[in-house]
């Protein structure tokens, strides 16, 4: 028999997902929990395995394709005495009906005791008399014609530039000034009237003008936004409503430096991988973290509270070729580097071969996000929401600084280190102890140790 195989709820909240690659096709044999597709949600990828073993009949989804969780992904031609209990797993029908006990025998009649129902019940009450129908109110004045193509459009260039802000062409509105001229009002009036908001009938355009014809000016290629790519574009515009600040000093970290390629080898024989600076900032802003506990917060716009959180779970941002992915290291604070570097270096190999999977990168309360590997110094890290913190890692460099006691100056190694949080709770004087905790941790690691 065939059954039809949909697509399963692949986590909370996610309701599609975009096909990257069809693992099967007509007339392949699968077995149970063989891969029949793989497909990408929100920022990880998965493979859908097969619920009975069988062989392939249809296969009704395509590599690109966007399908909705209960979509029928193929069928399955399943053999054997398991068939039926396969198909329900697959596709699973209506409980089944419960038998219904047996009637029991009629009792004889006994004699009819009661009145006639037409004695019993009243007759019933006419129904009341309809209200006269309400006058319709007079239809909104129209409001006059837009002018004709060749005519010049009459509006200041505060007027024009609201209206491609908006997304509205500025010759489709109708002026209700002297001479025809446009007023912001009748800009919001169209806006208001027009079912068509964006181009093809959808949001807005990109920027918030109206859509750009690109091509007049040369030759372009038009790509789908990558399902990554969307996600990253709905979450830097969430967090951007946030009111950002950022702070930017250096840390000295020539000492700590020198220690971390003293011990890297140690780390490395000990199952940590490789001993990065971004492992060793991982614990530094762990126990930042318990020390600044407003840093490890969230807002509740809604029910207007501020979440403290009893967990410290950090997220490193990784460059991948599908965009940028934050795994999260949880319980950072109750490991060690060596446990920390090991966990990182699995999750970012992890991260950089698209096997993240949705809970890895869900939960984080603070980010980390290095661009020093790229060359770069100070820069302004965007939040991570709901997270109210993110640390920015630039590139270290070597630098002159005048030594008090040797009456010189002198070569030292200075970290970039760039603090945005979110102002709605973490006060400017906040996020600047934040940083300082964390300069100093990092210019005397011996503190660390000795005060947590």
């Amino acid at each position: 028999m065939a059954i039809e195989f949909a697509l399963p709820e692949l986590g909370e909240g996610i309701e599609e997902a975009d096909v990257l690659r069809v693992l099967v096709s007509p007339g392949d044999a699968v077995e149970v929990e063989q891969g029949v597709i793989e497909v990408e949600t929100e920022k990880a990828t998965l493979e859908v395995p097969a619920p009975a073993a069988g062989r392939i009949g249809e296969v009704r989804v395509a590599s690109g394709e966007t399908i909705r969780v209960g979509q029928v992904i193929v069928t399955i031609e399943v053999d054997g005495a398991g068939a039926a209990e396969e198909a329900a797993v697959a596709d699973p029908g209506p409980a089944e009906a419960a038998p219904e006990p047996a009637a029991p025998e009629p009792a004889a009649p006994e004699p009819e005791l009661r009145a006639p129902a037409a004695e019993l019940e009243p007759a019933p009450a006419p129904p009341p008399a309809a209200p006269p129908p309400a006058a319709a109110p007079p239809p909104p004045p129209a409001p006059p014609a837009p002018p004709p193509a060749d005519q010049p459009v009459f509006a200041a260039p505060s007027v024009r530039t609201f209206a491609r802000e908006i997304g509205v062409d500025i010759r489709e509105v109708a002026g209700s000034g002297p001479g025809g001229r446009i007023s912001q009002d009748d800009v919001k009036r169209h806006a208001r009237s027009s079912p068509r908001t964006g181009p093809a009938g959808g949001p807005p355009a990109a920027g918030g003008g109206a859509p750009v014809d690109f091509a007049r000016w040369g030759e372009v290629e038009r790509l789908p936004m990558s399902r990554v790519r969307r996600t990253t574009a709905e979450t830097i515009s969430r967090s951007w409503q946030s009111p950002h600040v950022t702070l930017f000093q250096k840390a000295d970290v020539t000492e700590l430096e020198a220690l971390r390629r003293r011990y890297r080898e140690r780390v490395s024989r000990a199952g940590g991988g490789n001993l990065t600076m971004v492992a060793i900032l991982l614990a530094v802003c762990a126990s930042a973290l318990r020390q600044h506990p407003r840093l490890n917060a969230s807002v509740d716009a809604e029910a207007q509270e501020i979440v403290h959180k009893r967990h410290v779970h950090i997220g490193v941002a990784v460059d991948t070729e599908r965009g940028l992915l934050v795994p999260v290291v949880r319980d950072a604070d109750r490991k060690n580097v060596t446990e920390l570097s090991a966990e990182l270096a699995a999750l970012a190999a992890k991260a950089r071969e698209g096997k993240l999977g949705l809970d890895e990168m869900r939960g984080g309360s603070f980010t980390i996000s290095n661009l020093g590997g790229m060359g770069t110094g100070f820069f302004t890290p965007i939040l991570n929401p709901p997270e109210v913190g993110i640390l920015g890692v630039g590139r270290a460099a070597t630098e002159a600084v005048w030594d008090e006691g040797a009456g010189a100056f002198a070569p030292r190694l200075l970290l970039p280190l760039s603090l945005s949080f979110d102002h709605r709770i973490v006060d400017g004087a906040d996020g600047a102890r934040f940083l300082a905790w964390v300069v100093e941790a990092l210019e005397q690691p011996l503190l660390l140790a000795l005060e947590g």
